[in-house]
């Protein structure tokens, strides 16, 4: 029997590879589209059994060659670029693949854990698991919505376990092949590398410079998270964030302040790194104006009544470990 991760060579699904293999599970079918040949990088200290082509993947499910041998699906595999502009491609790659291993997972009875995102909330202030607060601003939170509409639907005569964690705003080690996509600790940390200041964005919406608020949550606890559920068997769609939003500011600081350590210097406070340029504000891009999330911050309440009550690494805690991680 085989633990299938889709988007196994990607930033979460590497990182749960890797859990697995801690946990000492090997048996494991890697799924992912390697067009970004790097991306195997993130596999090459993991142990799995086979890798498999997305595609050759599909035909394997949909011809029945894998009816009974499989142990759990983590899906993790999607286009994951809110600038995205392709709906098609969208729709087909995060909806379309989406349904067809959830046919599969109830049809075989074997636990589903996958990936929603916090995109689903759009613009609005409350991130609450609740259709009325459900209101994605481009093709990318559309697509998670509505397959999670979908299971919402199917949960009721469901036998084994559907779970799909709506992620927030994810960092920490296994990303640096995201590109631009990558978590903004990650290009902080290259920029202060390369030119001893980061950027952030001007005030917009309401926020001061910088003070635009998300829930940043480090890998290493989502990880956690899908692991319990592994055993806990829970069903149903949760948010996985920390519960505590932070600005950008602070991650700022915290990610200089992570790099100065390894320097042998002392924390700096936001006041501190502005007054020496060595944060800096940009205008705020236009293109991004309107399809922006200001503000994010998980409700954790449906996930707590789930029986998880693990804390959540603050940002402070979390990009000191990442910091070390990249600086390596």
């Amino acid at each position: 029997m085989y633990y299938v991760v889709t988007g196994a060579c990607g930033f979460i699904g590497a990182n749960l590879v890797k859990a697995l293999n801690e946990r000492g599970v090997t048996d494991i079918i890697a799924v992912d589209n390697l067009t970004r040949a790097d991306k195997f990088l993130n596999l090459a200290d993991c142990e799995i059994a086979d890798y498999l082509d997305k595609q050759d993947f599909l035909e394997l499910v949909e011809n029945g060659q894998l009816d009974g041998g499989v142990e759990a699906i983590l899906h993790q595999g999607a286009c994951s670029d809110t600038m995205e502009t392709d709906g098609r491609y969208m729709m087909a790659n995060n909806y379309r693949y989406s349904q067809t291993l959830l046919d599969f997972c109830l049809e075989q009875e074997v636990p589903l854990l996958y990936a929603s995102s916090a995109s689903v909330y759009g613009g609005g202030g409350v991130f609450r698991e609740e259709r009325a607060h459900e209101s994605p601003l481009n093709v990318y939170g559309y697509s998670k919505f509505l397959f999670d509409q979908i299971v919402r639907r199917r949960l009721a005569n469901a036998d084994s376990q559907v779970a799909g964690f709506r992620y927030f705003n994810v960092y920490g080690p296994r990303e640096q092949h995201k590109g631009r996509m990558a978590s903004v600790a990650f290009h902080h940390f290259n920029q202060y590398r390369a030119d001893g200041k980061v950027k952030l964005f001007e005030g917009y919406g309401g926020y001061g410079n910088g003070e635009q608020r998300r829930d940043f949550v480090y890998v290493g606890d989502v990880v956690k998270v899908n692991m319990d559920f592994l055993e806990s068997r829970a069903s149903g769609i949760f948010n996985l964030g920390t519960g505590r939003a932070q600005s950008f500011n602070e991650l700022a600081a915290a990610t200089v302040n992570a790099c100065r350590a390894l320097e042998g210097k002392p924390p700096q406070s936001v006041a501190e790194l502005v007054a020496a340029g060595i944060i800096e504000y940009i205008p705020f891009p236009d293109a991004l104006k309107g399809k922006y999330q200001s503000f994010t911050e998980a409700d954790l309440g449906q996930l707590r009544a789930s029986g998880y009550q693990e804390a959540f690494a603050t940002v402070e805690q979390g990009v000191a470990e990442y910091v070390k991680w990249l600086a390596r």
